[in-house]
């Protein structure tokens, strides 16, 4: 048997009897054959087990079929979520798409930009990140793009977010609710919008009951579960007391669940604790956790739907992705010692 790797075009034409710009018309749809033409081909591509050079054809119809993604974190649970959504949304459309990730580091997601666009990818997805505008902007004038976590109007651009803000009131709205005054905040990267927001979004649900504001109980988790367990343990070692915690997001509250288990604090009855994704895991929490639903899936799905879109020259949906608070068993009311 012929190895497909190795058999040409030509091969194919000289069994079938006839040119190669024949079997090539024929491959690509636009031959006008007999029929018992198009049947030799088809019989020599069988019996030659030839198989044509995809990205040689579509990057001769100025395509390459591909789209590229660049995350923060294959690895992560959030993450994962959302390029499960993406290859749901480019499943039977002939895309395929390739994954970097960033890290959290600008200059690593400069790079892995570059990478993409010089491979010639259709379009470019880029979840979150530290990229600045300009340098988005600058990546929008060579290949559509959709950006999420921000909001950035321009041509070519497509941007999708979620009120981070207003998740983050309402999880610490709940956790004053119920009586708790001395409320932990474990942020996320700094300087990333969505930590700026979450944050903003605690501060205001203090100011709103009337609580001063304190720079002690908000302590940098990095946005996982080794920065959830280092904050808490931060907070206990300066002895800084609080009843509850809001972390930015489900990875920073697992990572203080476990600090707190460690040290013989029980959640919910001494330390209640409230995240912020609602990521799959968290339902099978000991206890279940109390979270800010954002859906990571759709946000991937709806991002790769409005790319297709872009693509194919016609203006980017208008949709909204809204959160809600999910109450489980992570939180409770606070009684005075």
């Amino acid at each position: 048997m012929n190895d497909r790797a190795t058999t040409t075009l030509d091969q194919v034409a000289r069994q079938a009897g006839v040119s190669p710009s024949t079997v090539s018309r024929i491959l690509n749809g636009t031959a006008k054959v007999s029929d018992a033409k198009r049947a030799r081909v088809e019989a020599a591509i069988a019996a030659l087990n030839y198989r044509p050079n995809v990205m040689a054809q579509n990057l001769a119809r100025g395509r390459s079929m591909t789209v590229g993604v660049v995350t923060q974190d294959i690895a992560s649970p959030f993450y994962s979520e959302s390029l499960k959504g993406i290859e749901a949304a480019l499943a039977d459309t002939g895309y395929a798409p390739l994954f970097v990730s960033g890290h959290w580091n600008e200059a690593d997601e400069i790079e892995r930009v570059a990478l993409l666009v010089d491979r010639r990818v259709d379009g470019l997805i880029v979840l979150t990140g530290m990229l600045p505008d300009e340098i988005l902007l600058e990546t929008a004038e060579r290949v559509p793009l959709v950006v999420t976590g921000r909001q950035l109007a321009a041509p070519r651009v497509f941007s999708l977010d979620i009120d981070h803000e207003a998740g983050a009131h309402t999880a610490t709205l709940y956790l004053i609710g119920l009586g708790h005054r001395r409320i932990a905040h474990l942020a996320g990267v700094q300087g990333h919008p969505d930590a700026r927001a979450r944050l903003a979004g605690y501060r205001r649900a203090l100011d709103d009951a009337g609580i001063a504001y304190d720079e002690t109980l908000v302590v940098d988790a990095q946005f996982n579960e080794e920065g959830g367990v280092a904050a808490i343990e931060q907070l206990l070692e300066r002895r800084t007391a609080f009843t509850a915690v809001f972390a930015a997001n489900d990875q920073s509250a697992t990572g203080a669940r476990l600090a707190l288990y460690r040290r013989g604090i029980a959640v919910p009855e001494q330390v209640s604790l409230v995240g912020f994704d609602d990521l799959p895991g968290s339902l099978y929490c000991t206890p279940p956790l109390t979270t800010v639903r954002q859906p990571a899936y759709q946000i991937g799905r709806t991002a790769a739907l409005a790319l297709l879109e872009m693509m194919d020259g016609k203006p980017a949906p208008e949709l909204s992705l809204s959160v809600e608070l999910v109450v489980r068993e992570s939180a409770c009311a606070y009684s005075q010692p």
